[in-house]
């Protein structure tokens, strides 16, 4: 909590007025800043300096493997592109892993003013105050969120799944960040949200958060979320909408 705190202080506090773009990964529109640069080398100092034999896997390169079966996956600054724009949904994502399990997870919204944390078995919080997902409603009835690729190909795949999908719910939102959209089903201010192409920092914390405060998650029926399909969602949204993205292929491009 601490090193999300600091974190994301940064990101609010020192983001220059010209913030231009440092780098690019998957596509020249999907950027990297020197601002997630700066927050991943801020966390990952915290992080060695207390936790020294722990790994480490962070979105901007960090990547050590540890001794003591402990690994910490850090996203800096999930949703960058909302954060370039200076919009204000964005957040730092830490989890830390045991024996391949996710045992803490802490997502910081500084421009929200709010930070997020679970302990595998403790439940989930804002704050002081218990988390818990939405009660049951039909799929009709539910909004959902969703997210997409900054690859052409597979956006406008994600496009047509999306097409497919919302005249059977309440409404779709488009949020631009991953570990938000995953706090806000655990907050209950959204009934589940699904996407195809997330990485492990993406989902860690914001999974583990939604899961303590009541809301399913996975993937594929009978696998856990994961790059090929992430889907988190109150239990009876979650039975519904797993097997119609199965089915509408929303774990394929």
């Amino acid at each position: 909590m601490e090193a999300a705190r600091q974190a994301g202080a940064l990101l609010r506090d020192g983001r220059p007025a010209d913030l231009a773009v440092a780098a690019t990964k998957t596509s020249p529109i999907d950027v990297v800043t020197e601002m997630d640069i700066a927050a991943e080398k801020l966390i990952t100092g915290i992080l060695a300096e207390r936790r020294p034999e722990d790994g480490l896997l962070g979105e901007e390169g960090a990547d050590t493997p540890g001794t003591s079966g402990v690994r910490w996956v850090v996203d800096p600054l999930d949703g960058t592109v909302n954060y370039l724009y200076g919009l204000p949904s964005w957040g730092v994502s830490i989890a830390a892993e045991y024996g391949g399990e996710t045992v803490v997870g802490v997502v910081a919204a500084p421009m929200r003013g709010e930070t997020y944390h679970a302990v595998l078995g403790g439940g989930a919080w804002l704050g002081t105050a218990r988390l818990a997902c939405r009660p049951a409603a039909p799929l009709d009835q539910a909004l959902l969120a969703t997210g997409f690729a900054y690859v052409q190909t597979r956006r406008a795949h994600q496009a047509e799944i999306a097409a497919r999908i919302i005249p059977l719910v309440r409404d779709i939102r488009r949020g631009g960040s991953a570990a938000l959209d995953l706090c806000d089903v655990a907050a209950g201010r959204l009934d589940g949200y699904y996407e195809r192409g997330l990485n492990p920092w993406d989902l860690a914390a914001g999974d583990l958060i939604a899961r303590e405060a009541g809301a399913v998650t996975g993937g594929r029926p009978g696998e856990r979320a994961s790059g090929e399909l992430a889907l988190a969602a109150t239990p009876a949204v979650f039975a519904s909408l797993q097997p119609l993205l199965d089915e509408s292929g929303a774990w394929h491009d």
